[in-house]
């Protein structure tokens, strides 16, 4: 397979993981840069012994990680508001809005994470990878996978909870 038709077919895939991973959409351009410098470079030497989908997340794993490192050491800090108040002039401006708020409200659940429990909760739920291929992807025991899930689901429901906190009803 090509550089080229891999990047056709799983550019979505590596963006959506970067961005779950939690890069902001800035550093997940030039990390996406990374990922695919990586693969032109390693592309010779995959044997195949992993779906390619596998073998791409390991690659966006690290390079996330590797540019977190580097941020943490360098002292950045990202300007998320900034992102926020940029007006997007694509289509229709409710359902942007919406679609918007939505996903900085799952970046903001994921965030919240371990890296660790990100990785498996990203994995299994917006992936839809099996216990058995995140075990293999990450290389930890599946016990140590499922442990991870419920952890990691456990901060979801109680991130969700307390974003839509549940009012009671007044009696008029």
């Amino acid at each position: 397979m090509t550089l080229e038709a891999i990047y056709r077919q799983h550019a979505s895939f590596v963006w959506k993981t970067l961005r779950q991973l939690g890069l902001d959409e800035t550093e997940a351009e030039d990390a996406m840069q990374e990922v695919f410098l990586t693969v032109h470079r390693a592309l010779p030497g995959f044997e195949g012994r992993s779906s390619m989908t596998t073998w791409l997340f390991t690659i966006c794993r690290s390079t996330a990680r590797d540019r977190r490192n580097r941020a943490y050491r360098r002292r950045e800090v990202s300007d998320e508001e900034a992102i926020e108040r940029e007006e997007d002039r694509r289509g229709d401006a409710s359902r942007a809005v919406e679609q918007g708020q939505q996903l900085r409200a799952l970046q903001e659940i994921l965030n919240r994470m371990s890296a660790e429990q990100r990785e498996v909760f990203v994995l299994f739920e917006l992936q839809a990878m099996s216990g058995e291929e995140i075990a293999e992807t990450l290389q930890i025991p599946l016990g140590t996978v499922y442990s991870r899930l419920r952890l990691a689901r456990g901060v979801f429901q109680s991130a969700v909870a307390s974003l839509n906190p549940t009012r009671p009803e007044t009696l008029p």
